[in-house]
């Protein structure tokens, strides 16, 4: 059988458990509150001065919503007035002016090139047109097709050399060789416009022309301004001519 402690012994180790169990009480509850502080201050929560409420903070993990500020549009350029470097036909007086940024290689543009044959059959000079430059990159053929235009405009033949492009756009010949063959049947000086196109004598003015329609808002072909009004696409032929109707 273990030996019994005597009663002054239990009386003693008894207060002095309870002293020590106080003790120690006290100190785990100080503890306790120091570690719910700490954490407090962890997870980003803090106490509102104002009314004592319990308020979220951000921490550095954290997303915080920000207010979406739109960027401001870049402003578009004015649309380039009529100059000497513009190929123009029509009416100088006409009260309806397009003006026709184009890709010779460009499948839409071959049947807007229809649809402005017949405008021109129709109106003659109630209407004026002019015709920009606007070759895309995808298109192999449409740069040096729109230099051809412009040699052949150096004789006074651009808009002849114009319709033989689209002509051949649409039989699907469009080559460098079509050009200068093309060049003999409108009787040009083929020297003259041979040189030309190799040197590439007018594929800064394509590339400046194709700059400023860019700027004035045209972002593909074709694109046609009817008295300064962008009209975007291959339209049919009455929608463009009740917009000229109603601009005479």
């Amino acid at each position: 059988m273990p030996e019994k402690f005597n009663d002054d012994m239990v009386n003693g180790t008894r207060k002095t458990s309870f002293f020590l169990g106080l003790t120690s009480g006290i100190a785990g509850a100080s503890v306790l509150a120091l570690v719910g502080l700490f954490a407090l201050l962890l997870t980003g929560q803090g106490t509102d001065k104002n009314n004592g409420a319990v308020v979220n903070q951000p921490t550095d993990n954290q997303v915080v919503d920000q207010p979406v500020v739109d960027e401001p549009a870049v402003p578009l350029a004015d649309l380039p007035a009529i100059s000497g470097n513009d190929y123009v036909k029509g009416g100088a007086n006409a009260k309806v002016t397009l003006i026709e940024y184009s890709d010779f290689e460009c499948p839409y543009c071959s049947k807007h090139y229809e649809t402005m044959k017949q405008l021109d059959t129709e109106y003659g000079d109630k209407i004026k047109v002019v015709f920009r430059h606007f070759p895309l990159s995808f298109h192999p053929e449409a740069q040096k097709a729109a230099e051809a235009s412009e040699c052949a405009g150096e004789q006074g033949k651009f808009w002849e050399m114009h319709d033989k492009i689209f002509d051949a756009n649409i039989a699907g010949t469009m080559s460098l060789a079509k050009w200068k063959e093309e060049a003999k049947g409108l009787k040009l000086d083929t020297k003259k416009f041979d040189d030309c196109l190799d040197s590439g004598k007018y594929a800064q003015k394509v590339a400046d022309v194709m700059d400023a329609g860019a700027a004035a808002g045209v972002e593909g072909t074709p694109a046609t301004f009817i008295n300064g009004e962008l009209v975007s696409g291959a339209l049919p032929y009455d929608q463009l001519k009740a917009m000229i109707d109603a601009e005479l």
